[in-house]
């Protein structure tokens, strides 16, 4: 059980504008910015107004939980959550664009696939490029906003899913489910041997010359 005083600070954020008639605040977040292979994915989270404070799960920062108490969190988010939505921007669209505006675009569709339409939107670090609702940008936001922690933990437990259940079967040569593909020193042996699979992200450059060959 999360400590109280802890989990009512999270709820600042939401607080402010519940009190403002504002009830559907929906937060957003995302994975997957610095692997060099794999999608981003995103999460938007609406909780409902009033939830009980006395949370059985721990709902932080996605990075600072173990894989068991994100997966505790997720499904205790997904049942208690009034609506969740999910976005997913692939390596061919992250090359295209850039990581930063996949990122945004990723949260966008998250956000869309909400069932339920949200008042406004609660964003980790800086604000979206015309969003769809109302916004306001948190920087540390999966640290200070329980919406967006609940965000962060869906996005990283369904990319996580992704690539130990999907990218790993398809390419067993590069052990996605161990680094999920980010630039591990196994990985990078594996780049090394095997080359780029067609899932590894092009604009994305290495730290020696060696590496950087295989991203050429």
């Amino acid at each position: 059980m999360a400590e109280l005083g802890a989990i009512l600070k999270k709820f600042d954020f939401e607080r402010e504008l519940w009190d403002k008639g504002i009830e559907l605040v929906a937060g957003t977040d995302e994975v997957g910015r610095g692997p060099l292979a794999g999608p981003v994915v995103a999460a938007a989270v609406i909780l409902p107004k009033g939830m009980p404070v006395e949370i059985p799960v721990k709902i932080d920062d996605s990075k600072k939980l173990t894989e068991k108490q994100r997966i505790q969190a997720y499904h205790w988010i997904a049942q208690t959550a009034v609506s969740t939505g999910i976005g997913i921007v692939g390596v061919a669209d992250i090359d295209k664009v850039n990581i930063r505006k996949a990122s945004f675009l990723a949260m966008s569709r998250a956000v869309s696939h909400l069932q339920v339409e949200p008042q406004h939107i609660l964003v980790d670090g800086l604000p979206m490029d015309s969003p769809p609702f109302p916004q306001t940008a948190i920087v540390k936001g999966d640290q200070l906003s329980i919406s967006i922690a609940a965000a962060s933990i869906l996005a990283k437990v369904v990319r996580d899913e992704i690539m130990k259940n999907y990218y790993d079967l398809k390419y067993p040569e590069y052990k996605f489910a161990g680094h999920k593909g980010y630039a591990t020193k196994a990985h990078i042996e594996a780049i090394n041997e095997f080359g780029r699979c067609p899932i590894h992200r092009r604009s994305f450059r290495l730290k020696n010359e060696k590496q950087k060959e295989m991203f050429e």
